[in-house]
């Protein structure tokens, strides 16, 4: 299972749009349905037409998605008590979500576009959990760390064996040791949050971050 939710619209005005001004005209040409439009025009045209508009609307949700997981207004907290953790496709995560040695990245249900939302969620036996581990903070042989690396802010998306890696400047960090950095520039590991399991199964936050999330913050 790997990681964020979004989606967005091509923006195209069709025969029913409520955008167009009132006494305009009542009636726009689709060259899909207007065979006389069509014969008029150069059909080399059209077809440029068509791939513009279809490059612009596959565009479109990716660069929505990317507005919404680097969005900077929000200042509050990233978690609190009870907040369900949930993957990209914004569906709440279960206890089987993952088996021993896996990761992905997960968000904060009611607030997965913020800049400092990405989450990383491992999983390993209980007992590989030691060094500065807050072992209150995990459950069910998860563990969960802020994405965002401590050195410069990129994600902390690779990983050598069991070694979590920012591929930026190659910050490495021990996820079975409270995510201590075990390599590379980064001056702090990566802030654990705490987690447990609600009444109905799923990973729900008991709180925020224990530490500042990314760059600065000592």
């Amino acid at each position: 299972m790997t990681g964020g939710h979004d989606g967005a619209d091509a923006g195209a005005c069709d025969d029913c749009c409520s955008d167009c001004p009132d006494g305009g005209d009542p009636h726009h040409p689709s060259i899909f349905t207007d065979d006389r439009a069509v014969a008029r025009r150069d059909y080399a045209k059209v077809l440029a037409t068509v791939g513009g508009l279809t490059a612009v609307a596959s565009l479109a949700a990716p660069l929505s998605g990317l507005t919404r997981v680097f969005e900077r207004s929000y200042t509050g907290p990233v978690y609190s008590d009870g907040i369900y953790l949930v993957d990209g496709e914004g569906e709440r995560v279960t206890e089987s979500a993952l088996a021993e040695g896996e990761r992905t990245t997960v968000f904060p249900e009611p607030r997965p576009g913020i800049e400092r939302a990405p989450t990383l969620l491992v999983r390993h036996p209980e007992d590989a959990y030691g060094g500065d581990t807050k072992l209150e903070f995990t459950v069910a042989g998860y563990a969960a760390y802020s994405k965002v690396c401590t050195h410069a802010g990129c994600m902390v998306s690779n990983e050598e064996g069991e070694t979590l890696v920012c591929p930026c400047h190659f910050g490495k960090f021990d996820p079975t040791a409270g995510a201590k950095v075990v390599g590379g520039p980064p001056p702090r590991a990566l802030p654990q949050l705490p987690i447990t399991l609600s009444n109905d199964g799923y990973l729900v936050a008991t709180g925020d971050f224990e530490g500042p999330v990314g760059a600065g913050g000592e």
